[in-house]
């Protein structure tokens, strides 16, 4: 007889996030993960497979969640523009003040750590960026078509430099112990939207 597993799996898959997020995929161990986790190493691998496998669900966990709060803020009715300001000042605001800025992006944290060796988790950074930057696109080209956005701005160039410009906030913010170099850039960055 098969026995029931004795731990829940979204809560320890939660928990692996948190700790790869915290710590990196190569600072964390099997170890660390078995004590974090709270559940012996064979059910770890029962559940989720060897220690990239669950590096790798716990990343599209975390995609997965950012997803809805991004298509709330850059889909919302009204005025598109705004809302395209106000995501990228809010990745500035994160990048350099408090927790969020010593953690940094799950995402960018990977890109930098293991993207340009592991195809897997680059392919998985890549989906996410491609997320960002179709929500930024579709906002921008509501942007243009309400008047906010001059005619001449191409939205899919505008949507790839803010795209790299936030994700470059998230690594600035986390080594540099100056705020305004990143409220500076994204200043700057959203005067190009004018």
């Amino acid at each position: 007889m098969a026995r029931t597993k004795e731990f829940d799996p979204d809560a320890a898959l939660q928990s692996a996030l948190e700790l790869f997020w915290r710590r990196g995929y190569e600072a964390t161990s099997m170890a660390d993960l078995v004590e974090e986790l709270g559940i012996g190493r064979a059910s770890i691998y029962a559940t989720f497979g060897n220690k990239h496998d669950l590096y790798l669900k716990a990343l599209e966990r975390y995609g997965e969640n950012q997803k809805p709060i991004l298509l709330a803020e850059l889909s919302a009715a009204g005025p598109a523009l705004p809302a395209v300001r106000a995501v990228v000042r809010r990745f500035g605001t994160e990048a350099s003040v408090g927790e969020a800025r010593l953690t940094g992006c799950f995402i960018t944290n990977t890109a930098a750590e293991l993207a340009p060796h592991d195809e897997a988790a680059a392919r998985t950074v890549e989906q996410s960026w491609e997320r960002i930057e179709t929500l930024l696109h579709s906002a921008l080209v509501r942007a243009q078509a309400q008047g906010e956005l001059p005619a001449d701005r191409d939205p899919l160039t505008l949507a790839r430099m803010l795209l790299v410009l936030m994700q470059g906030l998230r690594v600035v913010g986390k080594a540099s112990k100056d705020p305004a170099r990143v409220r500076d850039a994204a200043e700057q960055a959203l005067a190009l939207l004018d």
